[in-house]
């Protein structure tokens, strides 16, 4: 008897529409709301998005905002509560167009000569976020042996005045030059003052000329801290070092010989940016959430993401096609959240956690969108018990889905569990087959695993029409791309029926999440 009960039950759960024992929606229910999910509506729906009229969804543009529109109309549609900005299902974010502003700029010395901006100062890399900034001053020269004498120099709260090694002009075109300037900026210096030796006064006005006109795009909200960097005119910069007892003819002179770190002592500088708005920007996200069933863990969010926007109109192909439509970077994974989001709001009994459906925009730009989310986000990040993301999931094999992030939280073990539970859906989710190329810190869902929410990220690697006008529609495997949208919905109603939440690895939430 008692063997009888145990292949039954065995048999249950080997049942390809088998749901946990926690769940409060039938075997049929769960089935009904899955078979949803069809290749024919994410092509349709993909054809939406991916269409020339949207002109490649470049963040900002229009063909982003109508994007944007759509989704939120999708998610009207399934009955889905607005989480974005005043009661809507948009979130925007400030993405203004701006400009050095010399006149309204200031420094101010200690113990050293009167420097002015755009006289003496320079924006190399346009505008610089408008803040006060204050320290002492450290002088650097040479390019030798960079690696140990920076790694032994305290720069942490100072300006860095860097004297370029002679002959040396371009902070672009020479490897090395680049890899001192990203380990200064790895010692937290106030600022960094960049010194062309002997460069002719004319030279640095025309040039100081060109960058009071360099329109370039500013970002107030996002938290990570940047080094400021600026030009510094030769003649102003030997004034300055010199009053702390500094010769720059000395430093221009090491060249490849070494490296010399000397302070500047007696002398301070404040520094006061300043910036003109030219253009007042913002770039959309959309936000939709399915309230849970259960009184208690409604509270709770199981958080999908995935990108709307990509490169936008660009150079030209062969075939003389200059849009940039991505398909599969990202319509596929945006239109996975979609599916998912239709499916989940058609079960009869609503999972016990809550979902939250994110559709971001900016991670063409540098994951602007789900950066902004994450810091301003429309329900508690504390209350997010795991990100799914879905980025590029609409080619290359026809059976298998690469899952960044399974050993770092019992998400994994979770998704391992699920995938065995399917095996019509013919879809194995399988390790990071590239860990050297760093995707895990390549995607949105970062942004939620560094404030402590587990994440796992969904994606099928790159291809030939990466980034290309090639990237069309009739390019994607619609068929592969909706049984991975169902995996993720059989994976998302595990982890919001569950009775407990997913737990770091230990290990990897020390290595990962910020503040710790």
């Amino acid at each position: 008897m008692r063997r009888t009960i145990l292949v039954a039950a065995l048999a249950v759960l080997l049942t390809p529409a088998a749901v946990s024992a926690q769940s409060p929606q039938s075997e049929a229910d769960v089935r009904a709301a899955v078979e949803t999910i069809t290749p024919r509506d994410y092509y349709d729906r993909v054809s939406v998005i991916a269409h020339d009229s949207m002109r490649g969804r470049d963040t900002p543009s229009p063909g982003l905002d109508m994007t944007a529109d759509w989704i939120a109309s999708e998610f009207t549609r399934f009955g889905l509560q607005p989480a974005g900005d005043d009661g809507t299902f948009i979130q925007r974010y400030s993405l203004n167009m701006v400009r050095p502003n010399f006149v309204a700029s200031s420094a101010t010395v200690t113990g050293g000569p009167d420097l002015e901006f755009g006289r003496d100062i320079g924006f190399p890399f346009g505008a610089v976020n408008p803040t006060e900034i204050s320290g002492g001053v450290v002088a650097l020269g040479g390019l030798g042996n960079w690696d140990r004498v920076l790694a032994r120099a305290d720069l942490a709260g100072k300006h860095v005045v860097w004297v370029l090694p002679e002959g040396v002009d371009n902070l672009r075109s020479n490897r090395t030059v680049w890899q001192v300037r990203r380990a200064i900026t790895e010692r937290s210096p106030a600022s960094i003052l960049i010194v062309v030796p002997n460069q002719p006064d004319d030279f640095f006005r025309r040039a100081v000329e060109g960058q009071a006109e360099q329109v370039t795009m500013n970002i107030p909200w996002q938290e990570r801290e940047r080094v400021p960097m600026f030009d510094l005119r030769s003649g102003a910069a030997g004034e300055l070092l010199f009053a702390g007892d500094v010769d720059m003819g000395q430093l221009a002179a090491l060249g490849e010989r070494g490296m010399r770190v000397r302070e500047v002592d007696g002398v301070g500088l404040t520094l006061s940016p300043a910036l003109e708005v030219v253009e007042e920007q913002s770039a959309p996200n959309v936000v939709g959430i399915l309230e849970g069933s259960d009184p208690e863990l409604k509270n709770e969010y199981v958080v999908f993401s995935a990108h709307m926007d990509h490169v936008g109109v660009g150079r030209p192909d062969e075939t003389g096609d200059s849009i940039y439509n991505g398909a599969d970077d990202d319509g596929s994974g945006t239109i996975a959240v979609v599916e998912v989001a239709e499916a989940m709001a058609g079960l009869e009994v609503a999972p016990r956690r809550s979902m939250l459906f994110l559709i971001v925009s900016g991670e063409e730009k540098g994951l602007w969108g789900s950066e902004y989310f994450a810091n301003n986000p429309t329900v508690p990040v504390s209350e997010m018990v795991a990100n799914l993301n879905m980025d590029m999931v609409g080619r290359n094999w026809p059976d298998t889905i690469v899952a960044i992030g399974k050993e770092h939280s019992d998400l994994g073990e979770t998704l391992n569990r699920v995938n065995e539970r399917h095996p019509e859906l013919n879809m194995t989710a399988i390790d990071d087959r590239w860990p050297e190329e760093r995707f895990y810190f390549r995607s949105d869902h970062f942004n939620f695993a560094r404030k402590g929410v587990p994440i796992l990220f969904f994606f099928n690697g790159t291809h030939e029409d990466y980034h290309r006008p090639s990237d069309e529609v009739d390019s994607l495997d619609t068929e592969k791309a909706s049984r991975i949208a169902k995996l993720l919905f059989y994976l998302s109603l595990e982890v919001a029926n569950a009775d407990e939440r997913p737990q770091w690895n230990p290990a990897s939430y020390r290595q990962i999440v910020s503040d710790n």
